[in-house]
């Protein structure tokens, strides 16, 4: 079972298609709520109980999916926000460079080769053991 999910898995990654300007549009058709989770930890970084910090996050969040308004234009317009993170660390907050700076690390950790060969021997290997 183990080695047919393996083999399905890597069919799946070997011919999936990429849309990268499709996935941008993706990702900015959110007005910014992606980033809420990165803003929640700079308001906890800067002082603010992480379940006041939730309750704010979450409560622009909740208005920028119910009226189709920008996050991050409601998250800069709050006071209560502005004036616990500098606007350069809400800047930050709403980067996704910062948000994907590790990905080709994880993605070299997930996918590298002698990964994928320990993976496919430990499969050959519990399948041989049931035998």
């Amino acid at each position: 079972m183990t080695d047919y999910l393996l083999h399905k898995t890597a069919n799946l990654i070997d011919t999936l298609l990429v849309y990268p300007e499709r996935m941008m549009k993706n990702l900015e058709s959110t007005g910014g709520l992606v980033f809420s989770g990165q803003l929640l930890l700079d308001l906890a970084e800067n002082g603010m109980s992480r379940e006041d910090a939730y309750r704010l996050v979450q409560k622009h969040a909740m208005r920028s999916w119910k009226e189709e308004l920008n996050f991050r234009e409601l998250v800069m317009n709050d006071p209560e926000i502005t004036s616990r993170v500098p606007a350069k660390q809400i800047d930050q907050a709403f980067s996704l460079k910062r948000q994907l700076r590790n990905v080709d690390k994880i993605f070299g950790r997930v996918f590298s080769t002698s990964r994928a060969k320990r993976g496919i021997s430990m499969a050959k290997k519990n399948k041989a053991t049931k035998r």
